[in-house]
């Protein structure tokens, strides 16, 4: 399903996020690794992303995404990559609010497994209702109708201004 949504699109930084704790959850770290790097390089220099507008009731932070970026790393044993990871999460980190960063870079200093973030359970996509409304087709054009000629026996098919000119 990640996969079918990333291909409808592929800027959909969530998207790479989910996919890549999947890919954690089934052991597959490399790909793992590959997506929260798509999905930082997707939140192009932001802090956030708040998804609300798009009906999911969810803000990614930079900082989530590069600490689930270095719990990909301690799978693979990359200790100092995951150690440069936090250290950069904590610049994207609102100030004050560095406890569970620095924990983590506790836990990478003894080579323990990090726990990777996810968007929280029973959070879905449900667009709002007067947006699924507006997804019904619309016949801005109406229905196509023929206009007899007022010139008697008249056998011209088109537009009037095409008419060719009959001299005299």
């Amino acid at each position: 399903a990640f996969d079918k949504t990333i291909a409808k699109d592929n800027s959909l930084a969530v998207g790479f996020f989910q996919r890549g704790f999947v890919h954690l959850q089934l052991e597959m770290y490399e790909e793992a690794l590959s997506d929260y790097h798509m999905a930082f390089s997707h939140l192009r220099k932001n802090p956030f992303i708040d998804y609300k507008q798009l009906g999911l009731r969810h803000i990614l932070y930079a900082w989530e995404v590069l600490y689930s970026t270095a719990a990909a790393q301690c799978q693979l044993q990359r200790w100092q990559e995951a150690r440069a990871t936090l250290d950069k999460a904590v610049v994207w980190r609102p100030e004050g609010r560095t406890a569970i960063l620095d924990l983590a870079l506790e836990r990478v200093q003894n080579c323990l497994v990090l726990e990777p973030m996810h968007v929280p359970l029973g959070e879905f996509f449900r667009p709002r209702k007067k947006e699924v409304e507006q997804l019904d087709s619309k016949d801005f054009l109406g229905k196509p109708k023929v206009i007899s000629s007022i010139i008697p026996n008249d056998e011209y098919i088109g537009f009037e201004p095409l008419r060719p000119q009959v001299s005299g």
